[in-house]
């Protein structure tokens, strides 16, 4: 039987590394820290399907590298950045395909892409739709590469969430993963476990960067459930620039009002602008929530019709500042917004706050501008 994809043990904040030796299997090597994870929370092996078990045995279907460092291939800057911090202290080179500020949905991968996954071993990708056209490049050109598609690796099709944007009769669920913490516990596990398989020799420094990356998930987790417990019940509800915090929704305990920017970046109709008004009005929704990657004048002016705050500094798949930069890192990007969304929504984010991003890792991989 296949065993859950996060392995409750008592330690807080912390991973137990349970001794053993260099050849036997990765996946039984690291066990994820304990939260309050119930079975429910949990990735059981009776909730898989044949779709998640083929892609997790895919992303481990690899071979040991030898003479020469791992070269990785990932898509959206969030992932790039966690592999990036996973395999620091090692000579694994990591480049991203997709440019920060992009609509990774309709991204279609320059010419030059080609060579680049070409020479990768391991392709990471997001998968569950959210990079189709970087997938399908990947599957063209880059032939003796495991591509592993993360998202679709973890999470079986009872958990998927569709919405406006992703509905459920074009059948891809919402991608947007990584802008819960709690599910990039998940990530991990497939994302370490694929490096072991090309490198093995550096499992020591994987499960060590594991232990701090994991650490840091956590912590946001816990932060954001103590933040959200400061915001009214009622007021728990975010009507934001695009469709990207599903998961986040579901797992903090808000309610999605409504998107304004679908998966195809169409803006929307006055007729709909209309709907959104009155649904705002009528659900009293204190806050909206726009992005300074996509300026969004229809929520703009929804704000104004309405008198509820307008909010534009949110971002799901734009790391802060530039590659280098002590806050360019999924963590603090997923810190910042929560402490925007709470703060907005009459909460206190002192717990937010109070979590620290930079958690000593140097991440080298390349991010294209």
């Amino acid at each position: 039987m296949r065993r859950r994809l996060i392995a409750p043990v008592v330690l807080l904040l912390a991973v137990s590394l349970v001794g053993c030796s260099k050849t036997q299997q990765a996946s039984d090597k690291v066990e994820q820290p304990k939260d309050d994870l119930s079975t429910d929370n949990l990735n059981n092996p009776a909730d898989t399907d044949a779709g998640q078990l083929k892609a997790a045995d895919a992303c481990k279907s690899g071979k040991k590298v030898s003479g020469r460092p791992v070269q990785i291939v990932t898509t959206v800057a969030p992932l790039t950045n966690i592999i990036g911090l996973m395999v620091a202290g090692t000579n694994i080179q990591v480049t991203g395909i997709v440019p920060e500020g992009t609509n990774s949905h309709t991204f279609e991968p320059p010419p030059s892409a080609a060579s680049v996954v070409e020479k990768a071993d391991i392709v990471f990708v997001n998968g569950l739709g959210l990079e189709d056209p970087t997938l399908e490049l990947a599957k063209a050109n880059a032939k003796k590469a495991v591509i592993c598609e993360i998202g679709t690796a973890v999470l079986p099709k009872g958990g998927w969430l569709f919405d406006d944007s992703f509905p459920i009769a074009a059948g891809k669920p919402n991608p947007h993963l990584w802008t819960s913490p709690f599910q990039v516990l998940n990530y991990l596990n497939v994302i370490r476990d694929a490096l072991v398989v090309a490198d093995p020799a550096d499992m020591s420094k994987f499960d060590d960067n594991y232990v701090k990356i994991s650490g840091v998930a956590m912590q946001l987790d816990n932060a954001i459930k103590s933040a959200t417990e400061t915001v009214p019940p009622s007021d728990r509800k975010l009507l934001t620039y695009h469709d990207a915090y599903a998961y986040f929704a579901e797992r903090y305990g808000y309610t999605i009002v409504g998107a304004i920017q679908p998966q195809s970046f169409e803006e929307p109709s006055p007729k709909d602008i209309a709907k959104i008004i009155d649904q705002v009005k009528k659900e009293h929704v204190i806050a909206i929530f726009g992005s300074e990657v996509f300026p969004s004048p229809v929520l703009e002016q929804i704000g104004k019709e309405t008198g509820a705050r307008y909010v534009d500094t949110l971002r799901d798949d734009d790391l802060l500042g530039k590659p280098g930069d002590i806050d360019h890192s999924w963590a603090a990007l997923m810190r910042s917004n929560y402490i925007t969304m709470v703060t907005a929504l009459g909460g206190d984010a002192a717990a937010l706050k109070a979590v620290k991003a930079d958690i000593g890792l140097t991440d080298k991989a390349y991010y294209p501008q």
